[in-house]
């Protein structure tokens, strides 16, 4: 892409304020999860920024960071205990708050709730419960790195995509950007201006 995804410009806000602004009207609080050395700007005072510990252990070290940072949060000046958080990638600009609030419906009593598109899971369009911070520590120290050994080890909720379409018709919510030619079309999706440097 020539630049991390997650400042890519939409507008007036990158791509990370717009996720930000999005999971804001549905969930709080928000937690970044970076890598160790990445300089990551322009983050709303109330969000939170944790550091990804494990380099070079894809999203699963990802999920880990973010879950252990969850374990108590200050809120109104009291302690309140967060018991699941919904985790998202940082380029999906399309991501609805209905489908946000739709997944986290489906949680139940379950320890997460994961997206499904045929034979594929949706790993960062989910929601997980904070127990399960050392379930996904155990299974990094075993290098057993694929989101999937945690959906198959834990009591899951897959959710059919199907299932959500009635809140997203499209599936938008799930369209990231992972080629230039893809945030185009978001770009135009989205009516907003594209970059000298796209054209």
């Amino acid at each position: 892409m020539g630049q991390p995804k997650w400042s890519l410009p939409l507008g007036d806000e990158n791509c990370l304020q717009r996720t930000i602004r999005i999971l804001q009207q549905v969930v709080s609080p928000i937690v970044v999860v970076a890598a160790e050395d990445q300089d990551i700007r322009g983050l709303p005072e109330n969000v939170k920024l944790a550091r990804d510990q494990v380099p070079e252990k894809g999203p699963l070290a990802g999920i880990s960071a973010g879950l252990e940072s969850l374990h108590w949060q200050e809120a109104s000046g009291t302690s309140e205990k967060i018991t699941s958080a919904y985790v998202t990638a940082c380029d999906v600009p399309l991501l609805k708050p209905e489908f946000i609030t739709a997944i986290i419906k489906k949680l139940g009593d379950h320890d997460l709730a994961v997206v499904k598109e045929e034979k594929f899971h949706h790993p960062l369009a989910a929601v997980y419960r904070v127990s399960l911070a050392d379930r996904v520590k155990s299974l990094l120290a075993e290098d057993r790195l694929r989101p999937l050994f945690l959906i198959e080890e834990s009591n899951s909720r897959e959710i059919d995509v199907e299932e959500l379409r009635h809140v997203d018709p499209e599936l938008d919510s799930l369209r990231n950007m992972n080629r230039p030619e893809e945030y185009r079309a978001i770009l135009e999706t989205l009516d907003l201006p594209v970059p000298d440097w796209l054209e």
